[in-house]
């Protein structure tokens, strides 16, 4: 595998800084990237986070969080988080995704990362991974492939998927016998095998279960 080097690192930060600067170039000041992990999985919560990165403090390795692996992520999430302006991290349950279905609660999560965030920074623009938000007072920009395409939604991105997977580790060890720890609560054939064995925990997505339930 050719060594990755700092030019190419740099090169690829200003690649995913192409919508942060246009805008900025408008006139925007407070730029947030918002990304969700954990729509699919049969268990656990949806997951949003919201950061405003500082320009001044480059956090150099960022990408689609599913395109890293498990050691990339978790060693630039403590970076971002000491290097962000400002960020904020919300999760919604299993029990609401069942109550209000899981694109409503991915929304929730993503809102109430944006009320948090404006406890620190108000941001005046909103990045979006696809989704169209609704119920913001910021103007947002859905992105598609935004994690991919943008610093800011890549390190939120970052942030979302690297907590719920700590989520979900301590869940394993609430719920042994499941494999949280492994699958992170995707629908894999173990995951199955243990559900039909043990039925369902209190953390499992009903809604998502239908058949089984």
């Amino acid at each position: 595998m050719a060594k990755i080097t700092q030019e190419m690192l740099e090169a690829k930060y200003a690649e995913l800084s192409i919508y942060e600067n246009g805008y900025t170039a408008k006139g925007y000041k407070a730029i947030a990237g918002i990304d969700e992990a954990g729509r699919g999985p049969l268990a656990g919560p949806v997951v949003a986070a919201c950061c405003i990165l500082d320009p001044a403090k480059p956090v150099y390795g960022l990408d689609d969080s599913k395109k890293l692996s498990e050691k990339k992520r978790e060693a630039l999430f403590p970076v971002i988080k000491e290097n962000a302006l400002a960020y904020a991290v919300v999760a919604v349950d299993a029990g609401t995704i069942d109550e209000i279905n899981i694109l409503e609660a991915t929304k929730q999560a993503m809102r109430e990362c944006v009320r948090q965030i404006s406890d620190s920074i108000v941001p005046d623009l909103l990045l979006i991974d696809a989704v169209k938000l609704e119920g913001v007072d910021q103007e947002v920009v859905p992105i598609i492939k935004g994690d991919a395409k943008s610093n800011s939604i890549a390190a939120a991105s970052i942030l979302a998927k690297v907590t719920r997977d700590h989520i979900m580790e301590e869940y394993d060890e609430k719920y042994p016998g499941y494999g949280f720890a492994k699958h992170k609560g995707y629908g894999t054939k173990d995951h199955y095998a243990a559900i039909r064995e043990h039925g369902m925990s209190p953390i499992h997505r009903r809604s998502f279960l239908k058949v089984i339930h």
